[in-house]
Order: structure tokens, then sequence, then C-alpha cells
């Protein structure tokens, strides 16, 4: 067990604080069918990323925004075994709330919608897909995410789950603890994890410690 101190925990959403993997999959390979896609190779694609950048990669003369709107909708209507995942509701509630944020490739309106539904705290600030310019890998999210809480980037910890989430948050100078939610141990240290944990109730608030607080993370 390792016991550091931060100024700020930054969470990506589905496969971190919500199980929302069943309704994606579902959203993503009905989308595949209906544009002759796999199923397997777009989900796998998907994940972790906005769902703008799936779209233009796989449909590059495509009406991009009216696609978006319609796997929007779609997600937001299929909240089925949409829930928090272990760990996580007791984590969030533990934190000082100007100490944590989310960091999501979803919308706004479909991150809403998933915290609500899995009974988690919506934080005051938090950063969305409808935020930024450039979506995970780039570290653009991320240090959005540093500046809204008013704290130094390398005095971050992210929480992520994919290895697109990773890669931001270590682009933007942070240390990265990878869920092993959705994938597995090798993919996720292959793209540059500090830590593979269980899930969220691996890290534990301890106090606060001059500017930052700390956080105990147990492998």
């Amino acid at each position: 067990m390792s016991q550091i101190s931060f100024s700020a925990l930054l969470f990506d959403l589905d496969g971190v604080l919500v199980d929302s993997t069943p309704a994606v999959e579902r959203v993503w390979r009905q989308w595949a069918v209906e544009h002759g896609f796999d199923p397997a190779d777009v989900v796998l694609q998907a994940h972790g990323r906005p769902s703008l950048a799936t779209i233009r990669e796989y449909l590059p003369e495509a009406d991009h925004e009216a696609e978006n709107r319609k796997v929007e909708k779609a997600e937001i209507e299929d909240l089925g075994g949409v829930i928090a995942l272990p760990g996580a509701l007791k984590l969030l509630n533990s934190l000082p709330p100007e100490r944590w944020t989310i960091v999501t490739s979803c919308t706004r309106p479909l991150a809403e919608v998933r915290i609500r539904a899995a009974g988690l705290p919506v934080p005051k600030e938090f950063v969305t897909a409808t935020d930024i310019s450039n979506g995970k890998p780039h570290p653009e999210p991320y240090l959005k995410g540093a500046s809204k809480l008013g704290v130094a980037a390398d005095r971050c910890l992210v929480v992520e789950d994919v290895p697109a989430g990773i890669r931001a948050g270590k682009s933007a100078g942070m240390q990265v603890a990878a869920l092993r939610t959705t994938l597995d141990d090798h993919v996720l240290r292959e793209a540059g994890a500090d830590w593979v944990l269980d899930n969220c109730g691996s890290l534990s608030f301890e106090g606060s410690s001059g500017d930052g607080i700390l956080i105990s993370i147990r492998e």
C-alpha cells in the first residue's frame, strides 16, 4: 500500500465510477449493424473516446453531427444496467468536493443522466466532450479538469480504465491509477498506468495535508 499526497483526483466516468458497459455495447453494436461494420471492432474503438471521434473514423463522409445526435439519444434512453461501480460512491462522498471532478468522453447531457442514474454526486464543475476540442488520448480533457479545480497538472491523480484515458492523463503530466474493470492488466500497463487496481475501493481518502489530500493506494 502506498500513501501519496495529491492536490486533486480526476475521474473518468464510464468504467471507473459507473458501469455502463452493457448500455454502451448495445448502442454501438446496433449502430455498427445499421452501417455494415463489425460490431466487436466498433465497440472496442468506441470505449473511452468521444462518440464523434468514432463516427468520424468509420463514416468520414457522413453528417457527423447528425449521427452523433442519434448515438447520444440512444445512449441517454438506454440506462439498463447503469449502476455505480464498487467503491465509487464511498470514495466520492469521502473526498472534499473541491478536490475532485469528472473528466469524461460523454457529452454533458449523457454524463449527467448516467451520474444520476448511478446515484452518484454531480460535481459542481466537470469536463465532457461538449467542453473540449480534442478528446482523449489528447491531454486537453485532463488539463482542463485540473484548470477547473485550480490545481497544477502534476499534482493530480487520474483514475481511468482504458488506454485512451491513461495516455491522456500521462500526456498531461499526471499520475494514473488504472482500474481493471474493463481491460486486462497488461493492456493498462502498456498504456502507461502507474498503478493497476481492482476498483475505486482500492483508493481511500486519509485526510488533508497542506495544500493537498492524502490518498492510500492498495494494489
